[in-house]
């Protein structure tokens, strides 16, 4: 166990490898667990940091709603890339997890050295589908405040088989991270400089139009859909994921 303390924060993370850094990022109420099935292989050619953001796993986070949001996770994986001592690194993620890759590469675009986006949406560029996003990010955190774990049983596998050591955090996490409130993320694709994976499981259907739409809008984005896999394609499909991820980056 690894923790980096900042800011009252603690940071869960794991580093495994030798390499070139490879910071990949969970989905929303999922946490670092669910790339085990990808260290093995990435590991032989990366220096892959894992970790917990906040509200999640074994992150600790104070019980104040002022120490959660886009911003704040953006500047973790910063601190995490200091601290680990990566000028640069691939930055990658599941969900809301390549959201916030997006979001880091529009806020620390000479950093990134390549991005991994993966059954993940841009955002929106109009006030009424956000919206509705948000409400439903909101539904869901009201979930987990009131049924704790019982809340992701029955989800895609990346959720269901996640434990967190503070179910109120995880909450908190979802109004204020999960929710979004401007376009900028969406906008700042066309001017991505970097190689681009976005990758899909072929039957994640809400997540499809998304992944097109960026496939378009980044001037340098490969895109791969994997059949037979849903919105936790890198543990329906592994050895298909890992193909994918390792036959990107190794070019």
């Amino acid at each position: 166990m690894a923790y980096l303390h900042r800011e009252g924060v603690d940071l869960y993370y794991e580093v495994h490898g030798n390499g070139p850094g490879l910071l990949l990022t969970h989905g929303y109420s999922a946490t670092s667990q669910m790339w085990r099935g990808q260290i093995d292989a990435l590991a032989k050619h990366f220096s892959l940091v894992l970790w917990d953001m906040r509200g999640h796993g074994q992150t600790v986070t104070p019980a104040d709603d002022s120490f959660y949001s886009e911003a704040h996770t953006v500047a973790d994986m910063a601190a995490l890339l200091d601290h680990l001592d990566f000028t640069q690194a691939v930055i990658g993620g599941l969900s809301l997890g390549g959201y916030m890759s997006l979001a880091f590469n529009a806020a620390y675009p000479q950093r990134v050295s390549a991005l991994l986006i993966i059954d993940t949406g841009p955002g929106y560029k109009k006030d009424a589908p956000r919206a509705q996003w948000n409400k439903s990010a909101q539904a869901m955190a009201d979930a987990i405040d009131k049924q704790g774990a019982a809340a992701l049983s029955g989800g895609s596998a990346e959720r269901s088989l996640s434990t967190h050591a503070d179910y109120a955090a995880l909450a908190r996490a979802g109004r204020f991270m999960l929710t979004q409130h401007a376009p900028h993320v969406i906008e700042s694709l066309p001017n991505i400089t970097v190689p681009a994976l976005v990758l899909a499981g072929a039957d994640d259907k809400p997540f499809l139009a998304a992944t097109d739409y960026m496939a378009n809008k980044i001037p340098h984005a490969h895109k791969v859909i994997i059949a037979g896999a849903g919105h936790a394609v890198n543990l329906d499909q592994p050895e298909a994921f890992n193909r994918a991820v390792l036959d990107f980056l190794l070019l």
